[in-house]
């Protein structure tokens, strides 16, 4: 028993393992290479968290973004309320057209370029968004039309697709009827 004692105090003594530490020489250890790369991609994130974090906002700031959203809805929103104001009180409408009409028109050309800028900001965007997009979809087109001829060889309906004009063989056993013992033995039980 002392020997094989002394054997293992010798590969595993002193808190040591010698077989784990001489196979580490040729082969990383997983469990320490996954703490590693767990280090790592925490370090990763943590530098992303620093480098895309949101400035804090004051209250002012996070008042003009409240305002800032607010044209295009109560623009919509106003135009249906007077749809629905003509229909309901036909008289207060028209009083109100009527005061619009007596507005001048270089303020309505003002009110045109206001509008236009505010929304044709971000129709232009938009505008180039699908240009660009229309742009990329042409740029496939040859290569479908190719595609579709290709398809279109493959349907069996073809002419030439079923031909055997070329092998000799293929066209004799086209014309030969086969021999079906099952169709035979089913055309005799009917």
């Amino acid at each position: 028993m002392g020997m094989i004692e002394r054997l293992f105090g010798v590969v595993f003594g002193n808190n040591r393992n010698v077989l784990r530490d001489t196979v580490e020489v040729f082969r990383e250890n997983a469990e320490t290479a996954a703490a590693r790369v767990a280090v790592v991609q925490g370090q990763a994130m943590d530098q992303y968290r620093q480098e895309f974090r949101a400035p804090a906002k004051g209250g002012f700031d996070r008042f003009m973004d409240g305002v800032n959203r607010l044209p295009r809805p109560a623009l919509a929103l106003g135009t249906l309320g007077l749809f629905v104001s003509a229909m309901v009180a036909p008289l207060w409408f028209a009083q109100r057209m009527q005061g619009i009409a007596l507005v001048p028109e270089p303020l309505w050309w003002l009110l045109g370029v206001i509008v236009s800028f505010y929304f044709g900001a971000r129709n232009q965007v938009k505008t180039q968004e699908f240009q660009t997009s229309i742009v990329n979809t042409i740029k496939h087109v040859p290569q479908v039309v190719e595609n579709i001829e290709m398809i279109g060889k493959l349907r069996a309906d073809a002419v030439g697709v079923a031909g055997v004009e070329s092998d000799a063989r293929l066209a004799a056993q086209a014309l030969r009827s086969d021999e079906n013992p099952a169709l035979q033995a089913w055309w005799s039980a009917r």
